[in-house]
């Protein structure tokens, strides 16, 4: 057994969400969920296939998202995990129809933080063992930080 580590690309301006499924359908059920989910959303979708042809499945309304999508995936060559690339909407806007969706099982990690997928490669395949979301803490919040998270939250439209 390898093991790997391969980032994510992500655009500027995006947000993903990284997971596994597992049946071909998950393509165009997260298809439905997203382009149903919120005005305006524009989105790539990827996802490795497990057996049979084992191809990378692809999906959106965006074909700039697509392709960075599909690339993320097939360099990743994991089965049956998918990667949503999302513009203009938050994975907050969807996260909670996408993990009800039946084919779901587990959601790594939803975030426009630079990403590390951790891999397993055996002579079988590869697999994930968990990703590094962001960079690590570099302190503990101050009366300040809680002002300015809340101040945030109300500036993007979250809290009122």
């Amino acid at each position: 057994m390898e093991l790997l580590i391969e980032k994510i690309e992500i655009p500027q301006d995006c947000n993903i969400i990284f997971g596994m499924s597992h049946f071909i359908k998950t393509v165009e059920d997260l298809y439905e969920i997203l382009i149903n989910s919120f005005p305006g959303i524009k989105f790539g979708l990827a996802f490795n296939e497990a057996s049979g042809p084992c191809l990378v499945r692809k999906e959106g309304n965006d074909n700039e998202l697509i392709e960075i999508a599909v690339q993320n995936q097939h360099r990743i060559a994991a089965g049956h995990t998918f990667l949503i690339i999302l513009r203009n909407a938050f994975p907050l806007n969807v996260l909670r129809d996408i993990k009800l969706c039946r084919e779901t099982t587990t959601i790594f990690c939803a975030t426009a933080n630079p990403i590390e997928v951790i891999l397993a490669e055996t002579k079988q395949g590869r697999g994930v063992l968990g990703v590094i979301d962001g960079f690590s803490p570099k302190g503990i919040e101050l009366d300040t930080d809680i002002t300015n998270r809340k101040k945030f939250l109300r500036t993007i439209g979250y809290k009122r």
